[in-house]
C-alpha cells in the first residue's frame, strides 16, 4: 500500500463522502522535508463529521486520523475540509 493508499485509508474513519490526495512532494525536491523522506501532500476531504466543527478542530480531526504518518509519512499538508453542503459551493 502506497502513502496515498494509507491515508485514504485512515481517513475513511471521518465517513468522506469525497476524497482527493495529491502528492506534491515533486515540487519541494531539497526541502529538508523532503530529505527526510516526509512527502507534501494536498488534501481535499468532504464529510458530515465535518459539520458545525471550526477549520481549526477539522484539521484537528485529520492529523489524529492520519496518526503517526502525520510524524513521519507527511511533512506538509494543505487541507481543504468543507461540510457536504460548503462544498457544494466551492470550485474543485
Amino acid at each position: 500500500m502506497n502513502r496515498i493508499e494509507q491515508m485514504q485509508s485512515l481517513l475513511a474513519a471521518l465517513q468522506p463522502g469525497k476524497i482527493e490526495i495529491i502528492d506534491d512532494s515533486h515540487k519541494h525536491a531539497g526541502h529538508e522535508g523532503a530529505r527526510s523522506g516526509g512527502g507534501h501532500y494536498t488534501l481535499y476531504i468532504v464529510s458530515a463529521e465535518f459539520s458545525g466543527k471550526s477549520t481549526l478542530a477539522r484539521h484537528r480531526m485529520i492529523y489524529s486520523a492520519l496518526g503517526e504518518m502525520m510524524k513521519h509519512d507527511i511533512h506538509a499538508l494543505n487541507i481543504q475540509a468543507y461540510t457536504p453542503q460548503e462544498a457544494e459551493s466551492v470550485v474543485h
